[in-house]
């Protein structure tokens, strides 16, 4: 039986400087994010479209969402496979490609997580789960576009006292 899980958003527009849209740079492209008892998000379009640098960008949340939706899985499948990651870093990447029509798509993301786990733990399976995390991350699956991963392990060495 399939489940529904519904969200919802409430985006307000911050940048009327008085004239509204009366020309191209007559307004500023900021707004928040505002989501029920969360911290409110401020945006703004990516400064290469006049927009505030300060702010996240719609572009900047999508790959942000991909990084984190595949990590809460890999963490997830890693908890239930007996491996400890005890740290993970992402530093991901994605490119966007302009159309003549000022349009323009995503056509790649890379993600490049790091995990670190515990001695003992299993590697290659460590590594098989990114493979497993990216078939079941809700985000990666809604895209159309690939959702490459370059990921690395690394073994958490204790210490002797």
């Amino acid at each position: 039986m399939s489940q529904e899980h519904q969200y919802k958003t409430h985006l307000s527009w911050t940048g009327n400087k008085g004239s509204g849209t009366s020309n191209y740079k007559a307004y500023d492209r900021n707004y928040d994010i505002i989501i029920e008892g969360k911290t409110t998000l401020s945006g703004s379009s990516d400064p290469a479209f006049r927009g505030d640098p300060t702010r996240h960008n719609p572009e900047d949340l999508l790959l942000a969402s991909i990084s984190s939706c595949h990590m809460l899985w890999y963490l997830h499948l890693c908890s239930i496979s007996k491996i400890v990651v005890v740290d993970y870093q992402d530093t991901s990447a994605a490119i966007m490609t302009m159309n003549s029509d000022g349009g323009g798509q995503f056509s790649a993301a890379t993600l490049n997580p790091i995990a670190t786990i515990t001695e003992g733990s299993d590697k290659e399976k460590a590594i098989q789960l990114h493979h497993e995390a990216n078939k079941l991350c809700f985000i990666a699956r809604s895209v159309n576009f690939p959702v490459h991963h370059k990921p690395q392990i690394k073994i958490e060495i204790k210490p002797k006292t």
